[in-house]
C-alpha cells in the first residue's frame, strides 16, 4: 500500500516580503535566536572551547614540579589525579539524568574555580605548601568541572541532534582540542608569559566564566515535526555544520600560524594583544551563522503558515493498491490499482488511530525507569534488547560490546594521553630548547582539533555513504598512533615534532569514535551516564602507563644516571633524567599496548559489523520525531528488525500488530 500524502491541488508559494535587516533587528527575533537550537550549539562551541584546561598541564608541570620540589612519579600522581579528575564524569552524568542541564553547567563552574583556584594560591606562595593529597584533590575538582562542562553542553547537542550525532561530536570536541592553544595565546595577551602562575589563574577564572554567561541558554528541545516534504527542516539541517567546521579550520590555521611567528620572531605584551582580538573574533563568528541559520527557519515557518492560510483543507489520502504487497493472494493480479480517495471525516480517524498503533508496540522494556526501580534493572541487566536500542545504565555496563570498547579506549588513549602529559620532560630529555617544548604543546592541541573533526565528519560520511563501521576507524587510529609512540621511543633527532603531530592527531581522533559509537550501540536515553562511563578509561589508562610505567622507570633512569637513589632523597637535578633511555622503555611498552588495543577493537569491528551494514539511522527518520521524540529531545525507543518485519506481515494480512 503506498499512501500519498499530498494535497489534490498544489498552490503556487505565496511571495514573502519583508526586509532582512528589518527582521534581524526586531525584538521577536533577537528572542527567536536566543531560545532557538542553534545558540545552544554556539554557546557549547564556546563552553567546549574553554573546557580543554587540562590539555596544557604540560606547559605548567614543570613550575609545579619545582615549586613543590616533586620527583617525576610525584608529578605524574598528580598528573593522574587530573585524568581522573577530568573523565570521573559519572557523578555529572547522574545529576544530569535528573536534573536540567543548568544545574550541572553552575556545579562545574564552581568546581572549576575553588580547585584551580587554590593550586594557584598554593604555587605563588600565597598559601602554605599544601600536601600532595591536598594539591591531587585540587586538581581533581577543577579538572572533574570539564566532566560538567562535556555533560552539559555536549550531551545536549547530541540529543539535540539526533540523526547527525557524529558530526555534532567532531566539532564540539575539536574546540576542545583547540582550547590548549587557545587558552596559550589569551595567556600571552592577558598576562604576557612571564610566569606559568599566570596560566593557572587564567585556567581558573576563565572557564567559569563563560558557563555562568550561557549557563541558561543550554538546554534540550523537542525534535521537530516531520514537514510536508520530509524531515525537520530547516531546524535541523546539517548546513551550520559545515559552515562552523570551516570556521574552525580557519581558526585552527590562525593558531598554527601565530605559534610558527611567535617561534621565529620576539613579540611584545602589546603585540600579544593585538595578534589576540584575530582570536576573539574567530571564535565569536559562529554567532553569525546562527543568525543566518535562524531566519531561514523564520522564513521557513511564514511560508508555512502562509500556505496553511492559503489552503486551509486538509490534505487528501489516496490509497494505491499495487499488488505487491506481503500479504496478497497467489491469485491476485500482479498490478492492479485502485485510487480512493478518503474524505476529511476519514483522514481525521486515521490520524487518531496511529498514536494507538504507534504506542502499542512494541511494549517498553520492563527496566526502562531504571533509576526508580532498580531491583527490575537487575533482574534484566543480562537480557539488554538489539543494538541501537535504548539499553539500561547496567544493562550497557556488563555487555561485552562496552567492555571490548572499554579495554581498547584504555589502551589506545591511555598511551597517548601519556605521551601529551610527558611531552615537557621528553623535550627536555631530547635536549630541546624550551621554546620548542612550549611548540610542541601548541602543536599538540592543533592536531588534537584535527583528529576530532577529522573523525567526527570523515566517520559519519563513510558511514552514510559506504556504510563503513565506525570500529574499523577506531582501530586504524591505534595502529597510526604506534608510529607517534615509536618515534618517541626511538629518539631520532628532530622527531618530536612529527611525534607530536601523530599523538595529538591520533588522541583527538579517538574521543568523537568512542563516544558515537556508545551512542549509536547503547542508545540515548541514558547518554549522559554511558558518555562518562566510557570516559573513565583514560583515567585508567593514564594511571596504568603514565603513573605505574613512564613514571616509574623515568625515575629509575634518572637514578642510574646521578647514582642517586630511587626514593627522592636527591637534590632537585638528581631528579632530572636527559637522553634517549629515559622514555625508550616506557614507549616501547606503550607501544606494544597500543597494539594489543588494537587487536581487541577488531573483536568490536566483528561483533558490531552486521549492525553497522544496516541503516542505524532509519528507523527514527521513518519515525514521528514530533511526538516519536520525549521532551528532551531523546529517541524514540527502536524495535528490533524481525518485529518490524511481522508488523508489516500482520499489517498487510489484516491482522493487528
Amino acid at each position: 500500500m503506498v499512501f500519498d500524502a499530498s494535497g489534490s491541488s498544489s498552490p503556487a508559494t505565496p511571495p514573502l516580503s519583508g526586509n532582512p535587516l528589518g527582521v534581524i533587528l526586531t525584538r521577536g527575533f533577537a528572542r527567536q535566536v536566543l531560545l532557538g537550537r542553534w545558540f545552544t550549539v554556539f554557546a557549547s562551541l564556546l563552553i567546549m572551547a574553554a573546557s580543554g584546561a587540562t590539555y596544557i598541564f604540560g606547559s605548567y608541570s614543570g613550575t609545579l614540579k619545582l615549586s613543590f620540589g616533586y620527583d617525576q612519579r610525584t608529578l605524574n600522581t598528580v598528573s593522574f589525579f587530573k585524568d581522573l579528575g577530568a573523565n570521573l564524569g559519572v557523578f555529572s552524568g547522574l545529576i544530569n539524568e535528573v536534573t536540567p542541564p543548568w544545574v550541572v553547567l553552575a556545579m562545574g563552574a564552581g568546581m572549576n574555580l575553588f580547585g584551580y583556584l587554590m593550586v594557584y594560591l598554593a604555587v605563588s606562595g600565597r598559601t602554605a605548601r599544601p600536601p600532595l593529597w591536598l594539591v591531587c584533590l585540587y586538581f581533581f575538582v577543577g579538572a572533574n568541572s570539564q566532566s560538567f562542562a562535556n555533560t552539559g553542553a555536549l550531551v545536549t547537542c547530541v540529543k539535540n541532534f539526533p540523526e547527525s550525532r557524529g558530526v555534532v561530536l567532531g566539532i564540539l570536541k575539536g574546540f576542545v582540542g583547540l582550547s590548549g592553544a587557545v587558552y596559550t595565546q589569551l595567556y600571552l595577551a592577558l598576562y604576557g608569559g612571564v610566569d606559568a602562575e599566570s596560566l593557572i589563574l587564567l585556567i581558573a577564572w576563565l572557564p567559569a566564566a563563560v558557563s555562568v554567561v550561557f549557563v541558561h541558554t543550554i538546554r534540550y528541545m523537542p525534535y521537530p515535526r516531520r514537514r510536508r516534504g520530509g524531515g525537520g527542516g530547516q531546524e535541523t539541517s546539517s548546513d551550520p555544520f559545515f559552515c562552523f567546521l570551516y570556521l574552525s579550520i580557519a581558526l585552527a590555521c590562525f593558531l598554527l600560524v601565530m605559534i610558527v611567528v611567535q617561534k621565529q620572531v620576539t613579540f611584545s605584551r602589546d603585540a600579544y594583544g593585538v595578534a589576540a582580538t584575530p582570536l576573539l573574533i574567530l571564535l565569536l563568528m559562529p554567532l553569525g551563522v546562527v543568525v543566518k541559520q535562524e531566519y531561514k527557519i523564520y522564513r521557513e515557518r511564514q511560508l508555512d503558515a502562509a500556505l496553511r492560510a492559503a489552503d486551509p483543507t486538509p490534505p487528501t489520502i489516496t490509497v494505491v493498491d499495487d499488488g505487491g504487497g506481503a500479504g496478497a493472494g497467489a491469485g491476485a493480479p500482479p498490478s492492479s490499482s485502485s485510487a480512493l480517495q478518503m474524505s476529511a471525516a476519514a483522514t481525521d480517524d486515521t490520524t487518531t488511530k496511529k498514536p494507538e498503533q504507534q504506542q502499542q508496540p512494541p511494549p517498553p522494556p520492563p527496566s526502562s525507569s531504571c533509576l526508580g526501580s532498580f531491583g527490575k534493572c537487575v533482574r534484566t541487566m543480562f537480557r539488554p534488547p538489539a543494538r541501537g536500542e535504548d539499553y539500561t545504565i547496567l544493562q550497557a555496563l556488563v555487555s561485552v560490546d562496552m567492555l571490548v570498547l572499554f579495554v581498547a579506549t584504555i589502551c589506545g588513549v591511555g598511551g597517548t594521553l601519556t605521551a601529551i602529559d610527558n611531552m615537557g620532560q621528553i623535550g627536555e630529555s631530547l635536549g630541546y630548547p624550551s621554546k620548542s617544548i612550549n611548540t610542541f604543546v601548541s602543536l599538540i592541541s592543533i592536531w588534537n582539533y584535527a583528529g576530532r573533526v577529522t573523525a567526527g565528519y570523515a566517520s559519519e560520511a563513510v558511514l552514510v555513504r559506504y556504510r563503513v563501521p565506525r570500529p574499523v576507524l577506531l582501530t586504524g587510529v591505534l595502529v597510526l598512533a604506534c608510529a607517534g609512540h615509536v618515534l618517541i621511543a626511538l629518539g631520532v633527532p628532530q622527531s618530536l615534532y612529527a611525534a607530536s603531530v601523530v599523538i595529538g592527531f591520533c588522541f583527538g581522533a579517538q574521543w568523537p569514535l568512542v563516544f558515537a559509537i556508545i551512542s549509536e550501540v547503547f542508545g540515548l536515553k541514558y547518554y549522559s551516564t554511558l558518555y562518562n562511563f566510557g570516559g573513565m578509561a583514560s583515567p585508567v589508562g593514564s594511571y596504568i602507563l603514565n603513573v605505574r610505567v613512564a613514571g616509574r622507570l623515568y625515575d629509575a633512569a634518572a637514578a642510574r644516571q646521578h647514582n642517586a637513589p630511587r626514593d627522592g632523597a636527591g637534590g632537585k637535578h638528581d631528579k632530572l633524567c636527559l637522553g634517549v633511555e629515559c622514555y625508550k622503555r616506557s614507549f616501547l611498552i606503550i607501544t606494544a599496548a597500543t597494539v594489543l588495543g588494537a587487536l581487541v577493537s577488531l573483536v568490536l569491528v566483528w561483533r558490531t559489523w552486521r549492525f553497522y551494514r544496516g541503516d542505524i539511522y532509519a528507523r527514527f527518520r521513518d519515525g514521528d520525531g514530533g511526538e516519536g521524540s520525549g521532551k528532551d529531545g531523546r529517541l524514540p525507543v527502536d524495535r528490533r528488525p524481525e518485529e518490524e518485519e511481522r508488523e508489516k506481515a500482520a499489517a498487510a494480512n489484516g491482522r493487528k500488530a
